[in-house]
C-alpha cells in the first residue's frame, strides 16, 4: 500500500495579480452608425477631466485587503488540519495493515478486503483534499469581488464632488503607461477607502 501524501495549498495571501485584473476599469462598448445624418464627433475641451490610481498600493494599503488576507489564512489552516488529520488516521491504518499482512496475522481474504477498504479511503481522501482545495478558491474569488465591489462603490461616491470623467487603473504591466503626478489619486482614495471601511467595520461590530 503505497503512502499518499496530502497537502492542501493554503494561500497565504489573496492573489493580487487576479484581484487587479478585476479592479481594472471595463470599457463602455459604443456602437456608430456608419450614415452622414447620425455622425457625432466626441470633442476633449478643457472641462473634461481625469485622474488615475496606483492599484497596486491602493490594494495593499487597503485594510479590507488585509483583514481578508487574515481570514483566508485563518481558513486555510483550518482545512488544511482537517486534511491532515483523516491522513494520518488513514497512514495509521495503512501501516497497520502492512504489518498484519507481514506478520501474516490475517487470512488472505481478510487482508485483500482490508486493501480494498484502504484503497476506498485513499480515494475519499482524493476527494476531500479537491474539495476543500475548491472551497478554499471559492472564499478566495468571493473576498476578491468584494474588495472589488468596495472600491468602485467609494470611487463613485468619491467622484461626485471631484467630477472625474475618467478615473485610470494604474498597474505593472497595465495599459496606463504614464500618468501625470499632479493628478495621481492613490493617496486620497486609500485614505477615503480606510475611514470608510473602519466605519462600517465599527458599526458591524457594535450591532454584535
Amino acid at each position: 500500500m503505497k503512502k499518499i501524501t496530502l497537502v492542501v495549498n493554503v494561500i497565504a495571501t489573496v492573489a493580487v495579480v487576479g484581484l487587479l485584473s478585476n479592479c481594472k476599469s471595463k470599457n463602455n462598448e459604443t456602437s456608430t452608425k456608419n450614415s452622414s445624418e447620425n455622425i457625432s464627433n466626441v470633442k476633449l475641451t478643457n472641462n473634461f477631466s481625469a485622474a488615475w490610481v496606483n492599484i497596486d498600493t491602493l490594494i495593499n494599503n487597503y485594510d479590507m485587503y488585509y483583514d481578508m488576507q487574515k481570514e483566508l489564512e485563518e481558513t486555510g489552516r483550518k482545512l488544511e488540519a482537517e486534511l491532515n488529520l483523516k491522513s494520518r488516521d488513514f497512514e495509521k491504518q495503512a501501516a497497520d495493515f502492512q504489518d498484519k499482512a507481514q506478520k501474516g496475522l490475517e487470512t488472505r481474504t481478510k487482508l485483500q478486503q482490508i486493501q480494498q477498504d484502504l484503497a476506498v479511503k485513499e480515494q475519499e481522501l482524493y476527494r476531500l483534499r479537491d474539495e476543500l482545495r475548491a472551497q478554499l478558491n471559492d472564499e478566495q474569488q468571493v473576498k476578491l469581488r468584494q474588495i472589488h465591489q468596495s472600491i468602485t462603490e467609494y470611487l463613485a461616491l468619491y467622484n461626485k464632488d471631484k467630477g472625474y470623467y475618467l478615473i485610470f487603473s494604474s498597474t505593472f504591466g497595465g495599459p496606463l503607461l504614464y500618468g501625470h503626478p499632479s493628478i495621481d489619486i492613490t493617496k486620497e482614495v486609500q485614505k477615503g477607502l480606510n475611514e470608510k471601511y473602519s466605519a462600517e467595520h465599527k458599526s458591524n461590530t457594535s450591532k454584535k
